[in-house]
C-alpha cells in the first residue's frame, strides 16, 4: 500500500523570524526532495482538518489549551516561552499539525497495510501536559495516541521517538499509562536535559553519547523490536525527528539517511507482525534542510517496506 502524506494548509505560514531554526523552509525542502525522488507522484496525499479542542484535551490540561487560544495574537509576535513564539497564524498551524495526526489515525485504522506521514509543523514532542516548550505548542503524537485509544477502543499503542532531543513532553503526558509503550532515543546529556533515567515502566529510553554513529544507534535500539512484538501494539506512532543526522549542526549525533530507512523498515516489520501494517508518523525536528529532506525520503521508503534500496533521492 502506498504511504499517504498528510499536510495542513497553514503549517507553511507559521514563521517567527528568519533566524529561527524551525522555519517554513523545512517543509519546502521536504516537498522539493519528494518531487526529486519521485515519491510525490507515488505517494497519496491528503489535506488535514484542524484539531478540535475536545481532542487536544485528551493529552493536555484544558486550562492550558484555553490559555494558548487566549494568547494567540491578532498582530505581531508573542513568546509563549523562550523558544516558542506565536504569530496570528501559529494557532491555526498548530491545530492543523495536531489534526493531521488524528486524520492519519482515522485513515490507517480504516483499512489494513496503511502507513501515513504527517509533513506538518510546528512540531510537538516537547509540549508537556500543561506547558509549551522547544518550538512545540501541542503534543501532536500524544494527542494522536490518546485519540486512537479512545475512538477505536484500542488497548495498546506504541510511540517510537528517534529525534535527537528527548521527547520530554510525550513522556510527561503518557508516563505510567500502560496502554502506551514509548521507545525513545536521544542524545544525552543534551537539551531538554531529561530522559535518563526513564520516569515509568512503559518507557524504553536509549540515551546516546555525543558523536554516536549510526552503527551505535542501531546496536542500542535493536532491543526495541522484540519488546514491541511482545507488547503487541494495535497501532504504531512515530515521532520522526531527523536532527540526529551528521549534517545537522543543532546536535552531535552522526546518523545518515540509511539509518532512518533502516529503523523505519524495522518498524514496518513490527507493524506487519502486530497491527496489520498500521503506522502513523509525524514530523518533529530536523534543521539542516538538505539532510532533513533526504532523511524524510529515506524514512518514507522504509515505511513502504523498501529495506534494500539505499536512502535518499
Amino acid at each position: 500500500m502506498t504511504v499517504r502524506i498528510f499536510r495542513g494548509k497553514d503549517c507553511l505560514h507559521h514563521d517567527v523570524g528568519h533566524d529561527h531554526p524551525e522555519s517554513p523552509d523545512r517543509l519546502y525542502a521536504i516537498d522539493d526532495q519528494l518531487l526529486a525522488s519521485g515519491l510525490e507522484m507515488t505517494c497519496q496525499h491528503a489535506d488535514a482538518k484542524p484539531c478540535k479542542k475536545e481532542h487536544l484535551v485528551l493529552a493536555h490540561d484544558p486550562y492550558y489549551v484555553d490559555s494558548i487560544f487566549e494568547r494567540s495574537p491578532k498582530t505581531g509576535l508573542v513568546w509563549v516561552e523562550d523558544d516558542t513564539g506565536m504569530t496570528p497564524i501559529t494557532l491555526s498551524a498548530a491545530l492543523y499539525a495536531a489534526g493531521a495526526g488524528i486524520d492519519a489515525v482515522d485513515w490507517v485504522m480504516d483499512g489494513e497495510d496503511r502507513q501515513a506521514f504527517c509533513a506538518v509543523r510546528p512540531p510537538g514532542h516537547h509540549a508537556e501536559y500543561a506547558s509549551a516548550m522547544g518550538f512545540c505548542l501541542f503534543n501532536n503524537i500524544a494527542v494522536a495516541a490518546r485519540y486512537a485509544l479512545k475512538h477505536y477502543d484500542l488497548s495498546r499503542v506504541a510511540i517510537v521517538d528517534f529525534d535527537v532531543h528527548h521527547g520530554n513532553g510525550t513522556e510527561n503526558i503518557i508516563a505510567g499509562d500502560e496502554r502506551i509503550m514509548m521507545c525513545s532515543s536521544f542524545q544525552h546529556p543534551f537539551y531538554p536535559h531529561s530522559g535518563a533515567p526513564v520516569s515509568a515502566s512503559n518507557i524504553l529510553g536509549v540515551p546516546l553519547d555525543a558523536g554516536a554513529t549510526g552503527e551505535a544507534f542501531r546496536e542500542k535500539v535493536s532491543y526495541w523490536f522484540d519488546a514491541l512484538k511482545n507488547y503487541k501494539p494495535e497501532l504504531i506512532l512515530i515521532s520522526a525527528g531527523f536532527d540526529a543526522h551528521a549534517e545537522d549542526h543543532m546536535a552531535h549525533l552522526r546518523l545518515r539517511e540509511d539509518d532512518y530507512k533502516w529503523i523505519s523498515a524495522e518498524l514496518r516489520k513490527v507493524a506487519d507482525a502486530c497491527c496489520h501494517g498500521r503506522i502513523v508518523s509525524t514530523l518533529e525536528g530536523g534543521y539542516n534542510h538538505s539532510a532533513l529532506a533526504r532523511s524524510v525520503v529515506a524514512h518514507i521508503k522504509g515505511l513502504q517496506g523498501d529495506a534494500n534500496e539505499t536512502g535518499g533521492a
